[in-house]
């Protein structure tokens, strides 16, 4: 994999933020220092960083180094690849929506060439699979250099990850910070720190796995990641429904997706049978076939993330921007996430839209956050016509 352009160390602000007791969402040391003068940006139009590149950490380009040396599992010559993936077929939908976030607008019609995207959300099992041949290290399991964490206390730079952290009280729900923590020795296989596992998650989607280490995945995999317009597509179903389960918020007044219920963030009344994450698949599929694609996790998309950039997008197979910013956190250069987690909730996220769109550094893992892959290839007629002529083949 070619190291991208614009990555950012995230981190830093992580471990800051531990140091002064407070919680921390996402960002950076960086950011931080640079929010003063960055804060006029932040009433003006999306127009791009304006600034120099963030740099990249030591453990991160380890990560990114360790890619170019990843080969793709082997795979017998009989598309059964397609086995966990379904086929959403070339075709034009309306991206967007009126009644969300402002990054949200405007409506434009979108065609994307058709493409295979995972069934489910790439779980523990699957993803243990990938390290187990690889001896992929990720990004949250990466031992802290010192040198990119001037001031830091040595004691304090400890491999972790952001973990959801209910206060125990009523907080403003403006203030994220208010229920997230930087976890030492949080990992995918530790999600909520050193004493945790997941021998009971294994079908759970894999979490704290940063944007990088699912590009290392897919390309194992023989995959990639999807664009935000193949997402979305895929999340509406063939009916370009304003709900990956359809037209309706709440059918039959049941959710149709592992949300948060209750009173956010200290209590989730599990009413739709889960908190936290759960297994994949276990609410019905879309009209498409595919699973989870609102609640459990966030899922990378491989485009960054420009809050304009539905403006002037292209209307066919638009691949994101070529820069980042968030108007929040200018500096911070970002990628989309989509699908919402199961702390999204009506009163502080509503990310099981399918238009909703979040976006997160390419160096951080959070423990609501995972992904699924996607893949170019024929399609299933295509697929039927070349196994039959091999058939045909075999028995001349």
């Amino acid at each position: 994999m070619s190291r991208p352009k614009n990555p950012h160390a995230a981190k830093q602000f992580f471990i800051a933020l531990t140091i002064v007791l407070v919680g921390v969402y996402g960002g950076s040391m960086l950011a931080l220092k640079k929010v003063d003068q960055d804060a006029a940006q932040r009433h003006l139009p999306a127009r791009g960083l304006g600034h120099n590149m963030p740099g990249v950490t030591k453990e991160v380009q380890e990560v990114v180094d360790a890619q170019k040396n990843i080969t793709p599992k082997d795979e017998p010559d009989n598309f059964a690849w397609t086995n966990d993936m379904v086929w959403i077929p070339a075709g034009k939908f309306v991206m967007g929506a009126t009644n969300g976030q402002p990054d949200e607008v405007p409506l434009h019609e979108v065609e994307v060439d058709g493409f295979w995207i995972d069934k489910y959300e790439i779980t523990n099992r699957k993803f243990k699979e990938f390290v187990d041949a690889t001896g992929h290290v990720t990004v949250a399991e990466k031992q802290p250099n010192p040198a990119d964490f001037p001031g830091v206390p040595a004691e304090n730079l400890k491999p972790g990850s952001i973990v959801f952290a209910p206060p125990g009280f009523e907080v403003p729900l403006n203030n994220h910070m208010a229920w997230w923590g930087y976890e030492h020795y949080a990992s995918w296989k530790s999600p909520k720190g050193r004493d945790s596992n997941i021998s009971d998650k294994m079908d759970h989607p894999v979490v704290h796995v940063a944007w990088f280490d699912a590009m290392a995945y897919c390309k194992w995999a023989g995959k990639r990641l999807p664009t935000e317009a193949e997402w979305e597509r895929a999340s509406r179903g063939p009916n370009n429904h304003p709900y990956t389960w359809g037209t309706e918020r709440k059918p039959d007044g049941k959710w149709h997706g592992n949300i948060f219920q209750g009173k956010f963030p200290n209590s989730d009344t599990a009413v739709d049978g889960f908190t936290g994450t759960a297994p994949v698949g276990k609410f019905k599929p879309n009209a498409h076939g595919l699973y989870d694609m609102a609640g459990n996790v966030w899922e990378w998309c491989n485009d960054w993330y420009m809050p304009d950039y539905y403006r002037n997008s292209p209307n066919k197979n638009p691949q994101g921007p070529e820069e980042s910013y968030d108007p929040n956190e200018p500096g911070v250069w970002k990628k989309v996430n989509r699908g919402g987690s199961y702390l999204c909730n009506d009163v502080y996220c509503s990310g099981y839209r399918p238009s909703m769109r979040m976006k997160t550094s390419p160096d951080t893992g959070i423990s609501h956050t995972g992904f699924r892959c996607v893949k170019t290839g024929p399609s299933p007629e295509e697929i039927a016509k070349t196994l039959a002529e091999r058939k045909v083949a075999s028995a001349e």
